[in-house]
């Protein structure tokens, strides 16, 4: 039988709070990538509420679907693949994606392959750098994720060093929150940090003894809160963007150390970062800085390829398919689904 040239998947993405559906061509060619985001909805509320989440992508699934279909010019007929998001995130939210791949995937006759999240997001670096293959050191960081890891091939993973309490983007959210900056707090401090001085306060570094790749985030997040409180019992005024450069400048200076250390120590001489946080000004600029230094070619995805999207969920599932990857129609949502877990 003639094999196929091109091989098209549709990948899916809802475990969190945007909707989303791609198609993918052989892996690496992003025909569309549509995202319906939730951020101004549970802007009101300080944070992603998990109900209303799950009902907005019941609302909004079959038409980024059906849009993102349109905008390819492809039909699911044409499709080879059905690709999912089934973990980890939020379960409600996760369910929905999960569901509309069977459906279809059972309609139509189609493969259906689960991917995981977080190899999504690695994934991510493979859509705008043709050259980039296994094996590489990545750094993840996300909302919920802090990860460093050798990718030893497509969908293989070395975790080196993982978050003990806090990740790094869930960090940022809580600082941004208790300097009054609201959701997502991310974006927002990365903005008002460049009009403040890294140098103006001292935050704590933390490291972790015997893993020196682990992270660990609560403590700065603490130390934040605490010269909040001192500030406010001295009645003195906070330079809020001052606060917020020297905060991220701690919280960088960590995921730097920590990724180029880990790149030097196993032999790479690729660097690549995954997850919103990566799309992060500062980080670039330091990892670009620290990485040119030390000879090491650095990656990482445009920002509408870090935050959560499908197109990175359709390139992981393209992998992931042509490994053999297959999942039954038993596929449930797995919130809490480790990376390297099956």
């Amino acid at each position: 039988m003639e094999q196929k040239k091109d091989c098209y998947i549709l990948g899916i993405e809802s475990s969190c709070d945007e909707t989303a559906a791609a198609v993918v061509k052989n892996g690496r060619e992003i025909c569309s990538n549509i995202i319906s985001s939730q951020i101004d909805l549970h802007t009101l509320y300080g944070g992603v509420v998990p109900e209303i989440a799950s009902r907005k992508h019941m609302e909004k699934i079959n038409q980024v679907i059906e849009e993102a279909l349109k905008v390819a010019g492809t039909t699911l007929d044409q499709m080879d693949a059905i690709a999912v998001t089934y973990g980890p995130g939020l379960v409600g939210s996760l369910l929905v994606g999960v569901s509309a791949a069977k459906a279809i995937a059972y309609a139509k006759k189609l493969p259906l392959v689960g991917v995981h999240h977080i190899e999504g997001h690695v994934a991510a670096n493979f859509i705008e750098h043709p050259e980039l293959e296994p094996p590489f050191i990545c750094l993840i960081v996300s909302g919920g994720h802090t990860h460093l890891v050798i990718v030893k091939d497509y969908g293989e993973f070395e975790i080196l060093g993982r978050t003990r309490d806090d990740a790094a983007g869930e960090a940022f959210d809580k600082v941004a929150r208790s300097i009054g900056l609201g959701y997502p707090g991310g974006p927002k401090i990365d903005k008002i940090a460049k009009e403040g001085n890294p140098n103006a306060i001292v935050f704590p570094k933390a490291k972790v003894d015997g893993a020196p790749f682990d992270f660990s985030f609560s403590g700065i997040k603490s130390s934040v809160l605490n010269y909040l409180n001192h500030a406010k019992m001295r009645g003195e005024t906070v330079n809020s963007a001052d606060l917020a450069a020297s905060f991220q400048r701690a919280v960088v200076d960590v995921l730097v150390e920590h990724a180029v250390l880990a790149a030097k120590q196993y032999g790479f001489h690729k660097l690549a970062m995954a997850g919103g946080v990566a799309s992060n000004s500062a980080l670039r600029i330091a990892m670009s800085q620290a990485c040119e230094k030390e000879k090491i070619q650095l990656y990482y995805p445009s920002p509408i390829y870090c935050t959560d999207n499908a197109a990175m969920i359709g390139v992981a599932g393209y992998y992931e398919f042509i490994k053999g990857t297959r999942h039954g129609w038993n596929l449930n949502a797995v919130p809490g689904l480790k990376l390297g877990e099956r």
